[in-house]
C-alpha cells in the first residue's frame, strides 16, 4: 500500500511539472500534434528527438493514457485494468512540449488552432491524430441506461470494468452484442467480447440458459472474406446467433430491453425488433471530432482529407494525419496507425528538411486480433485498400492459434508501451520478411 502511494505522488508530482512547463509554453512550434493518443505518440516522439526540444507540442486533454486494445481482455476478465493505463505525463517524450487542453478549432489559412479556453496555437505544420469520437447519445436511453441495467461497453475505459462485473451476473436470458452502422475503431472489437462470454458461461455450466446473441449493422460478420468465413464458422460452432443488417437504436434499462432497426434491403427493411436481455454490450457509435468537422480540413464525412498514401493533406500542404480521425478507407486500429507513423514521418521530416527524397507510400495494412477464447484468437492482418491478407506468420491465421493469443496478448501489450509510443515501433512488416517471406497464406 504504502508503496502504491509513493508511486502515485511520484507520477502526480510528474504531471504536475509537465503541467507547469505548460503554462509558460510557448504560442508557436514548427510542429503541431494534436492528439496524445497511440498514433500521435508515435509522431511525436520521433519527431520531438529530429526536431529538437520545444519544436513539437503534443495538443491533449487526458491526464491519463490507456492502451486500449487491451479493454477486451478487461471486459473478458483476463487482464486487470490497471494494465492498460499511464500518466500522459510519463509516455510523451521529454523533448516535446505538452499542451494540457483540448483543440477546440483549426485555421488551416492562418496555421493557428485555437485551444478549449480560447488560446491560440501557431504551427509551420499540423499533424492531426484525435481519434474518433465515442457517441453514447447517439443510441436513445443508451446514457442513462449504461453502467448499470446489464449494459457495459469495452470501448470506454469508465464502463469497461463492468463487462466483467456483469457478465458474472448472469444466470440465464439473452446476452446481446452489439455492432453499430458507423466507422468505429477496432471493429472486431464487438464480437471478441462474444465469444469470451460464451466461453465463461460454460464454464459457469450455465450455457444451455442464456442465448449469445450477436447484431450487427454491417451486412457481414467480418469485412475481409478469409477472417469472415472463419468467423461465421466459430460462431456456428459455439452456437453464437448472428444477426445481420440489425442497428441497435434504443435501450430500455430499466426494462432491459434493446430495440434495432433492420437495414439493408430485405422485406423487413425499416422495421423495428425489441428483443429483451439480461446482458447487453453495446459499441457506440462514432463520429469525428466537431472541431475537425467543422474546419476546413475535414472531407463531407467529417475526418481529415488526407491522400491515402502519402497521408499529407489534400489542399494543404503542411497538414498531415494518422490513425481514427483520418480519411484513410481502411481498418480503424492501433497497428495501422503503426503502419503509418513511418510514412508520415518520413514525408513530413523530407518536406521540413526539404529534401527530395521519394514519398513513403501507406499501403493500407492493418490488423484486427479476434480474441476468440483463452489462449485462442484469429489473427486477422490485411490491407484495407485491397481487401489481400497481409499474414506476417507462415501458418494460416485465420486458424484460431495460442501463438496468435499471445503475440497479441503478452507481446504487443510491451511492444505498444517499449516502441511504439517511442516511435520505434513501425508495425511488423520487417519480421514479416523472415517470418512469412513468400506470403503463403
Amino acid at each position: 500500500m504504502l508503496a502504491a502511494k509513493i508511486a502515485t505522488r511520484t507520477a502526480c508530482h510528474r504531471h504536475w511539472a509537465r503541467l507547469s512547463s505548460t503554462a509558460a509554453a510557448p504560442s508557436s512550434y514548427k510542429v503541431v500534434v494534436i492528439g496524445g493518443g497511440a498514433g500521435g505518440l508515435a509522431v511525436s516522439s520521433t519527431l520531438s528527438k529530429q526536431l529538437g526540444k520545444n519544436e513539437v507540442a503534443v495538443v491533449e486533454p487526458s491526464a491519463t493514457h490507456y492502451q486500449q486494445p487491451l479493454f477486451t481482455f478487461v471486459g473478458g476478465g483476463l487482464k486487470s485494468f490497471e494494465e492498460t493505463y499511464r500518466p500522459t505525463s510519463e509516455v510523451i517524450a521529454p523533448e516535446a512540449q505538452w499542451i494540457n487542453q483540448a483543440a477546440a478549432q483549426i485555421d488551416p489559412d492562418s496555421n493557428t488552432i485555437t485551444l478549449a479556453d480560447g488560446t491560440k496555437v501557431a504551427y509551420e505544420y499540423l499533424v492531426v491524430a484525435a481519434g474518433i469520437e465515442l457517441d453514447f447519445a447517439g443510441i436513445k436511453g443508451l446514457k442513462s441506461a449504461i453502467g448499470k441495467n446489464g449494459v457495459a461497453s469495452n470501448y470506454s475505459p469508465q464502463y469497461v470494468q463492468k463487462t466483467f462485473e456483469f457478465l458474472q451476473n448472469v444466470k440465464e436470458g439473452n446476452a446481446l452484442f452489439t455492432m453499430p452502422a458507423t466507422p468505429v475503431k477496432c471493429a472486431g472489437a464487438p464480437q471478441k467480447i462474444a465469444y469470451l462470454a460464451d466461453e465463461l458461461f460454460r464454464e459457469k455450466g450455465i450455457r444451455d440458459k442464456v442465448a449469445v446473441n450477436y447484431y450487427t449493422a454491417l451486412g457481414k460478420i467480418f469485412a475481409i472474406d478469409k477472417y469472415a468465413n472463419a468467423m461465421n464458422e466459430i460462431a456456428r460452432s459455439r452456437d453464437v446467433s448472428v444477426n445481420l443488417f440489425h442497428d441497435l437504436i434504443e435501450v430500455d434499462g430499466a426494462a432491459k430491453r434493446a430495440t434495432f432497426k433492420v437495414l439493408g434491403s430485405g422485406p423487413q427493411t425499416g422495421e423495428t425488433v425489441t428483443v429483451p436481455y439480461e446482458f447487453l454490450h453495446v459499441t457506440p457509435p462514432m463520429k469525428p471530432f466537431d472541431f475537425i468537422k467543422n474546419s476546413d480540413i475535414a472531407n463531407a464525412a467529417g475526418f481529415v482529407d488526407v491522400d491515402k498514401g502519402t497521408l499529407q493533406h489534400t489542399k494543404y500542404p503542411n497538414i498531415y494525419s494518422i490513425g481514427d480521425c483520418s480519411s484513410l478507407p481502411t481498418s480503424k486500429t492501433a497497428a495501422a496507425a503503426a503502419a503509418q507513423s513511418s510514412v508520415l514521418k518520413h514525408n513530413l521530416l523530407n518536406q521540413i528538411r526539404g529534401t527530395n527524397a521519394p514519398a513513403a507510400e501507406y499501403n493500407g495494412y492493418t490488423s484486427c486480433p479476434l480474441v476468440t477464447g483463452k489462449n485462442k484468437l484469429v489473427l486477422a492482418e490485411f490491407s484495407g485498400y485491397t481487401g489481400a491478407p497481409q499474414e506476417t506468420f507462415f501458418f494460416n491465421q485465420a486458424k484460431e492459434h495460442a501463438f496468435s493469443y499471445w503475440v497479441t496478448a503478452e507481446a504487443l501489450p510491451a511492444i505498444y508501451w517499449s516502441s511504439m509510443l517511442k516511435g520505434t515501433w513501425d508495425g511488423p512488416a520487417v519480421i514479416r520478411r523472415f517470418a512469412n517471406p513468400t506470403s503463403a497464406n
